[in-house]
């Protein structure tokens, strides 16, 4: 018997309340989308923009706000200054965006800045990186691509698990992969590319009625354009380690919303006079123990992460805060709701043959 904290049989109705969840949904992620347009697209880091990253450390204890005030001084105003590791560690990284100085005049700028605001021999250079803007461009495409694959991926698997029509899910992701090569010759660029092919994803979903999968892929559109849309609003930067958490987030998503989708398929089975609606609301409030159990830790690790990792790692676990949040949200609120307001074709599962372990659990009405 696992741990639960919320009573097996609670029954709350969270379908009646999906449209407000749409609305909310909506509401974030054009707010998300307005800033992202207002911008000109997110606060890319060095990893993406290009530029250059020198870690630094000091011999006595200084702040990055007493770095940052000596760069100001001498005119760098455009350098951002972060902390690494512990803070007694007095290390610090700082990142200088593509620009049309070199990287030795962006050296001697620095080390010039720093001698005079701190002195003589209070500080080493321990590290010097340049990344070019076609570097950081290649890196923009494949962040995109990784994405992009993922997703065909997980509809892929959504479709095989619960639907049993891996040919057609396979034949669609390898025509819209084939495809994207294909017109990227055209000149066009990555972003809207991958942009373009999502959209057909969603399509194809729907015309095949492959709506396990529909749900699944609107789940991880949803979490990582409001955790994208988020950063944009409050001007974080957008690096290597924040795509690392959107690439997790997607499985963490994925994961969450499995577990919701395997007891609606067992409550398919088992209940063939119930309603589309009961069934999924009861698969619900079933899983929630476990859902928000899971959630719950998940989330606690990430806040000490983040408190407690350095600044290097704010991000990353900031990141992941927001896309365990919106993944919760969206397995009960995006990815459920989904099946009914656009069910059609899930009758034909109550048909298939069942494991008894699945009997079991219905039956059990157990998470």
């Amino acid at each position: 018997m696992g741990l639960e904290f919320i009573k097996p049989d609670t029954n709350f109705h969270f379908l009646g309340y999906r449209k407000y969840a749409y609305i909310l949904s909506a509401v974030v992620i054009l707010a998300g989308v307005v800033s992202l347009f207002m911008k000109g697209g997110p606060a890319f880091g060095v990893d993406f923009a290009g530029g250059i990253t020198i870690q630094l450390k000091f011999t006595k204890h200084v702040t990055p706000e007493e770095i940052r005030s000596s760069l100001d001084r001498a005119g760098l105003e455009h350098l951002a200054v972060q902390r690494l590791g512990a803070e007694k560690d007095n290390a610090f990284q700082v990142n200088a965006p593509e620009k049309d100085e070199s990287v030795d005049q962006v050296r001697t700028q620095v080390d010039t800045a720093l001698k005079a605001g701190f002195g003589e021999g209070t500080f080493e250079v321990q590290k010097l990186d340049a990344v070019g803007p076609k570097v950081g461009a290649d890196l923009k495409a494949g962040a995109l691509n990784a994405i992009f694959v993922a997703v065909l991926l997980i509809s892929i698997y959504i479709s095989g698990r619960f639907e049993q029509r891996w040919l057609v899910s396979i034949i669609m992701a390898a025509a819209l992969w084939g495809g994207t090569l294909i017109l990227r010759e055209f000149g066009l660029s990555t972003g809207w590319l991958i942009f373009g092919a999502l959209i057909i994803t969603l399509a194809f979903c729907w015309v095949l009625k492959l709506k396990f999968a529909l749900g699944a892929v609107v789940a991880d559109i949803h979490d990582i354009a409001i955790t994208v849309g988020i950063f944009s609003i409050f001007g974080l930067e957008f690096d290597l380690t924040v795509l690392a958490a959107l690439l997790t987030l997607l499985g963490y998503s994925l994961n969450d919303t499995i577990i919701v989708y395997d007891r609606i398929r067992e409550r398919l089975h088992h209940t063939k006079g119930e309603p589309l609606e009961q069934v999924i609301n009861a698969a619900i409030n079933q899983t929630l123990s476990r859902t928000l159990l899971t959630s719950f830790i998940t989330f606690f690790m990430v806040t000490v992460l983040y408190f407690f990792g350095g600044s290097a790692l704010h991000e990353f676990s900031l990141a992941m805060m927001i896309g365990v949040v919106t993944g919760t949200y969206s397995s009960i609120f995006v990815a459920s709701p989904i099946l009914l307001d656009f069910g059609g074709g899930l009758e034909a599962l109550r048909d298939q043959p069942v494991t008894a372990n699945a009997a079991k659990a219905v039956q059990g009405g157990k998470a």
